[in-house]
């Protein structure tokens, strides 16, 4: 029998690592508002151009012996994937630009119910019984929270955006477990993406957002936004996700992530003064308990 003192470090453990999830989806879900707001100043691609450059330059700082893995290989890997990070970054950061940050952050969360549905299609392996109600209950609470929103008039641009946004997100995460099943290593993968994102921002900013924003750069605001979506909403975030999920159970894993939402939503009312209506908090608990169920089947009530 396993020692009273070994299994409370184990719960401690645990318990530790949940709290950094949860601290994960708070950080993503504030960074909503960090880019709602930092739109005013800096164009949406060169925001990613800084995001991912300031990720990718620390990374490399504090793992460059993973550089020696590098092959031709894994610069197939990583751009592929990394080009598929950098669309769902683009679309959801434009989108956010014509939509309010709270409604951003719940239409972004419909990847989880396309990754089984992706999966199935590459896989031919179907989803089970509860995607296809999460997918419903998603469309449903999309319904209610875009379609019906008063102070849109409907689908607009920016809740379109955000949708695509999803279909990107979903396309990254199976892509990257698809090499991570063939013995890609996790951290020098994510390198090589944020470099492609910021690659790609470098390159394509100019032809979207025009000039370079060099009186954004004097702004003290907009500094810190860059420094808090690079370091914190990127690097940090990702590391903690990265190490909770090796003493967090998945379905509690999913469940604390999934609340990135919640929290965007939260702050995004709290900060950016962004209303909610009684049809869009029904379509957002829709989106959320649609999350849980494709997340994990509602398996955490049994711990």
């Amino acid at each position: 029998m396993e020692p009273l003192q070994k299994r409370l470090n184990r719960r401690e453990i645990s318990l530790a690592a949940s709290a950094g999830l949860l601290f994960t989806a708070a950080i993503w879900g504030f960074a909503f508002v960090v880019v709602k707001d930092s739109l005013d100043y800096v164009g949406a691609i060169y925001m990613i151009a800084f995001r991912f450059t300031l990720a990718a330059g620390t990374m490399m700082a504090i793992f460059f012996r993973k550089l020696r893995l590098l092959n031709r290989q894994y610069m197939t890997h990583g751009i592929i994937t990394g080009i598929f990070l950098f669309m769902a970054y683009a679309t959801q950061t434009i989108g956010c630009d014509y939509t309010t940050a709270g409604k951003n952050a719940f239409l972004t969360t419909i990847y989880v119910i396309l990754i089984p549905m992706i999966s199935w299609f590459l896989y031919r392996k179907r989803p089970g019984w509860h995607i296809f109600t999460a997918a419903a209950l998603a469309l449903a609470g999309i319904g209610l929270l875009a379609l019906g929103a008063d102070d849109t008039g409907g689908l607009n641009k920016g809740d379109a955006l955000t949708l695509v946004c999803g279909v990107f997100y979903a396309l990254h995460i199976v892509w990257t477990a698809r090499y991570n099943d063939r013995g890609d290593d996790p951290l020098l993968m994510t390198m090589l993406q944020f470099t492609c994102c910021a690659m790609l921002g470098w390159l394509l900013a100019p032809l979207y957002d025009g000039s370079f924003p060099a009186p954004a750069l004097c702004n003290l605001r907009v500094i810190s936004s860059m420094l808090y979506l690079g370091l914190f909403s990127t690097m940090v975030a990702f590391s903690l996700q990265n190490l909770g999920l090796k003493f967090v159970q998945p379905a509690i894993a999913s469940l604390l992530l999934s609340f990135e939402c919640v929290f965007g939503v939260l702050f995004s009312t709290w900060l950016l003064r962004e209303s909610i209506t009684l049809r869009m908090g029904t379509g957002c608990i829709l989106i959320f308990t649609a999350v849980i169920l494709a997340e994990t089947k509602f398996q955490f009530r049994k711990k």
